[in-house]
C-alpha cells in the first residue's frame, strides 16, 4: 500500500509546493485593492479592478509587454542561429581543444548576472546603446547561448554518425546532410532549447532594468517593478500581482500546449 501511495503523495506535495505561489498570486489579482491584506483562501468579493489598473493609459504596460515580446523573440531567433551551429561543430567535427571549448562555454553561465551590469553599462554607453532593444537582446543572448550549446551539443551528440554517412554516399554535402537529415531529427531538441531560451529572456530583469531608463522601452518586468500606488508612495501590490498573472499566463499556456514536444526534445536520442 505504501509503494503505491508515498508516489503520488511525493508529487501531490511538489504540486503544492510549486503551485501555491502562483494560486496567491491569481487570488491577490482578483481582490479589491481595499481587500489586499485579506487571508482568506480566495477572493471576496471578486474584482477586476487591479487588471482593468494595469492597462491603464498612464502605466504603458501593453507597450512593455510588446518590448518583451521583441527581446524574447529576438534573443531565442539568435541564439537558435548561433547555437545550432555551435552545438553541431563540437558534437561532430574533432578538433583540438574542443572538450576545453566546451568546458568554457558552460563555465560562462556561471557567473552571476549582477557581475556584468557594471562594465556593459559602460561599454553600452561609449557606443550610445542606452535605451536600445540590443542593449536587452546583446546581454541576454550572452546569458542563453552557453545553455542552448550545451543542450544541443548533449543532443547532436545522440544522434548517429551514420546517418550523414549514408547522405554523403548517397551524393549529399556535409552542409546538405546537415540541412536535410540532421536539422530535421534535431527538431524536437531545438524546439525544447527555443522554448527555454524564451522563457528565460522573457523572465529577464537586471540588464533590462538597468540599460533602460526610458517608459517606452521597458519590457514587462520592468514595468511591475516599477508601478507605483496612487499617492506614489503606498505599495502597489494588487496591481503588481495582476500584472504578475498576465505576464505568468501565457508561459504556462505556451508550455501546456506544447508539453509533448517539450518532453520529446528531452527524451528523444539516436534510436529516433
Amino acid at each position: 500500500m505504501r509503494r503505491v501511495v508515498l508516489p503520488y503523495l511525493g508529487v501531490a506535495v511538489i504540486l503544492v509546493f510549486c503551485l501555491a505561489p502562483f494560486y496567491w498570486m491569481v487570488v491577490s489579482a482578483f481582490r479589491r485593492p481595499s481587500d489586499q491584506f485579506d487571508s482568506g483562501p480566495w477572493p471576496s468579493p471578486w474584482s477586476t479592478e487591479n487588471l482593468e489598473a494595469v492597462f491603464a493609459p498612464g502605466n504603458e504596460f501593453g507597450r512593455a509587454l510588446v518590448n518583451s515580446l521583441l527581446v524574447a523573440g529576438a534573443t531565442t531567433v539568435l541564439t537558435l542561429l548561433i547555437g545550432v551551429f555551435t552545438a553541431y561543430t563540437l558534437a561532430r567535427l574533432d578538433f583540438r581543444g574542443k572538450n576545453v571549448v566546451l568546458g568554457v562555454v558552460i563555465a560562462t553561465s556561471m557567473f552571476p548576472g549582477i557581475s556584468q551590469v557594471v562594465p556593459l553599462l559602460k561599454l553600452f554607453i561609449e557606443i550610445d546603446w542606452i535605451n536600445t532593444y540590443q542593449a536587452m537582446v546583446v546581454p541576454s543572448l550572452g546569458f542563453a547561448l552557453p545553455l542552448a550549446v550545451w543542450n544541443l551539443t548533449v543532443f547532436f551528440r545522440q544522434l548517429p554518425f551514420e546517418l550523414e554517412q549514408a547522405a554523403m554516399i548517397d551524393g549529399c554535402s556535409r552542409g546538405q546532410a546537415f540541412r536535410k537529415i540532421i536539422i530535421p531529427l534535431a527538431a524536437p531538441g531545438v524546439f525544447t532549447t527555443a522554448i527555454i531560451v524564451f522563457i528565460m529572456a522573457w523572465n529577464e530583469f537586471i540588464i533590462a532594468f538597468s540599460m533602460v531608463n526610458e517608459k517606452e522601452m521597458q519590457t514587462a518586468t520592468v514595468a511591475i517593478a516599477k508601478f507605483t500606488g496612487v499617492s506614489g508612495f503606498d505599495q502597489p501590490f494588487g496591481t503588481q500581482m495582476a500584472a504578475a498573472v498576465v505576464v505568468t499566463v501565457p508561459l504556462v499556456v505556451m508550455v501546456l500546449i506544447f508539453q509533448r514536444r517539450i518532453v520529446a526534445g528531452l527524451t528523444a536520442g539516436g534510436v529516433k
